[in-house]
């Protein structure tokens, strides 16, 4: 009995030693359970990565199951409508309707902006008087017929090498028919500016007629082939429109025609129609809306006695004060220059 009770406190001694250690044992105690730890990462990071860690394949994504016709097109029909969630492209009606809103809101904004833009430049600016002008002062020139690059080149003996410029006079020329001149325009015989200036801004202004009988030998009434059928060739000049300009400062801007190189003989006599000067009476020119019938004054040139089959520069020009003819940078300004070549 004695021996089994000496047994049993061994027991419970040995028991309370092991699970009741002092605190030196906990301490060594722990330090072996750190000491393993760190010895089994070191383990883990020394491990070299086993050949199926090394197979990137199973990392890429699956390739998706082809989707057949039928699958596509319900998906298509859910998108479109889905009577689960009363959709219409993925938006309620609600979302539909805030949408549609916003961007109708925008757009009249964006609209009414445009008009009252519009609205404030058309009142600030005049039709008949325009703010900036975009005409030059000085001048420039134009001529009838210009040609193929302003090269008059034919023979007389040949119709169909002038023909197109006839065309081109008598179309030019069809506005200053002498009918249609009094019909439209006054008569004027007052060698000064025709100023109207004291009428109101809307109000329409007079013009002075220009008949078309003025030109003589260059109307093409007389002779309706204006001179190419003879070698005598025929070309009509005209300055420029410009608002309100008063050309020559009081005294008319004339015209003359030389060669660009070689003497006067070459080019043969040279004659004007009707004058070889712009009249002052046709100026100033108020604008399209104002000056409705205005014809511009034109002067037509005949060249009598041209050297047959010589290729010519010819340069027309205006002179007068303010008139600058010259410019190295633009050859119609004060002037127009073009070739000309008679044939037999």
């Amino acid at each position: 009995m004695m021996e089994s009770n000496l047994t049993r406190d061994l027991a419970e001694d040995q028991l309370h030693a092991y699970c009741l250690p002092n605190a030196d044992g906990e301490t060594e105690r722990k330090q072996e359970v750190t000491q393993e730890e760190e010895e089994v990462e070191e383990a883990i990071e020394h491990n070299p990565l086993e050949t199926e860690d090394l197979n990137f394949d199973k990392w890429k994504p699956k390739p998706k199951p082809k989707r057949t016709c039928r699958q596509i097109m319900a998906d298509v029909k859910k998108f479109l409508w889905n009577p689960e969630s009363q959709e219409f492209m993925g938006r309620s009606g609600r979302s539909w309707s805030l949408i549609l809103l916003f961007y109708a809101s925008l757009y009249v904004f964006l609209a009414a902006m445009f008009a009252a833009c519009m609205w404030a430049l058309m009142w600030s600016i005049s039709p008949y008087n325009p703010t900036y002008n975009d005409r030059v002062v000085p001048p420039g020139m134009t001529m009838s017929p210009r040609g193929d690059g302003f090269h008059i080149t034919f023979n007389a003996s040949d119709r169909s090498s002038w023909e197109s410029y006839v065309e081109a006079l008598e179309n030019y020329l069809e506005p200053y028919n002498d009918s249609t001149q009094e019909l439209r325009n006054i008569a004027c015989t007052q060698d000064a500016y025709f100023l109207q200036q004291e009428k109101e801004e809307d109000a329409e202004v007079k013009a002075c007629q220009f008949k078309r009988s003025w030109l003589g030998d260059c109307s093409g009434l007389q002779d309706p082939d204006f001179g190419y059928s003879q070698g005598k060739p025929c070309i009509v000049l005209q300055m420029n429109r410009i608002l309100g300009y008063l050309p020559g400062y009081g005294t008319p801007v004339n015209v003359s025609c030389a060669l660009k190189r070689g003497g006067p003989e070459i080019l043969g006599d040279i004659e004007f129609y009707p004058k070889n000067y712009f009249s002052l009476m046709y100026y100033p020119y108020y604008g399209k809306l104002k000056h409705v019938n205005y014809t511009s004054p034109v002067i037509a040139v005949r060249f009598e006695g041209v050297q047959l089959d010589t290729h010519l520069r010819v340069r027309c020009q205006l002179h007068g004060k303010g008139i600058v003819n010259d410019s190295p940078t633009d050859p119609f300004l004060g002037g127009v220059s073009f070739s000309l070549e008679v044939g037999a």
